[in-house]
């Protein structure tokens, strides 16, 4: 698959790009990549949810009534979890959500994203450039001239710039990464994909060692 190499004025180089059938030209695995994001998302939580369950809480050990006559139910102490103010059963506790997926599966995850973002001409692939300050304004110009402003957008580099990562920092729908850390979930979030030259070989290497 060719693509036309852009730049960042949205004009054409007169260059063009052969995409790696091997990354971008799979046939997808939904399960593989419901399987990524699930891990993508579960490695976010922080996992610091707590509640106090009976022998937590302060209050009274005191019975509250007598054990039979009473002509309800029978109760222990105020800090029952029947009664408002009481402990909690089986609440959330401290945990750690993350879990380990093998090399190959996400591997196959990231291709199967790129390869669903080529099926919908949703990738650009631009010269790469370099911006002299961080200038949110300059950042938009250039989204603007790719006709894609209004869209969530995923710009990935060949290594990390921090003028452009400042730049499109505080844009909605907008985000920079460098190749190296491509991942599924990015991908399939976003509604176009634009990608520098050079970071090609990057995603090459990474995903066909």
């Amino acid at each position: 698959m060719e693509i036309n190499v852009l730049n960042i004025k949205g004009q054409e180089t007169g260059r063009k790009v052969t995409l790696n059938e091997s990354i971008f030209g799979i046939e997808p695995n939904d399960h593989v990549l419901y399987l990524d994001v699930k891990q993508y998302l579960a490695n976010q939580r922080q996992g610091t949810a707590k509640a106090k369950e009976r022998s937590e809480h302060t209050g009274s050990t005191r019975k509250l009534g007598r054990q039979k006559g009473g002509g309800g139910a029978r109760h222990g102490d105020i800090n029952s979890p029947l009664l408002r103010g009481g402990g909690r059963v089986f609440g959330p506790r401290p945990r750690d959500y993350r879990f380990k997926l093998n090399k190959k599966v996400k591997v196959l995850a990231r291709k199967s994203a790129l390869s669903y973002k080529a099926r919908e001409n949703a990738i650009l692939v631009i010269e790469d450039f370099n911006l002299e300050a961080p200038k949110t304004k300059d950042f938009v110009n250039i989204v603007k001239n790719l006709n894609i402003d209004g869209k969530k957008l995923l710009l990935v580099l060949s290594s990390a710039n921090k003028n452009v990562y400042l730049s499109a920092r505080n844009l909605q729908r907008t985000e920079v990464m460098p190749a190296s850390t491509i991942n599924a979930y990015k991908v399939l979030n976003a509604d176009v994909l634009v990608i520098t030259e050079n970071s090609l070989p990057t995603i090459d290497g990474i995903l066909t060692k």
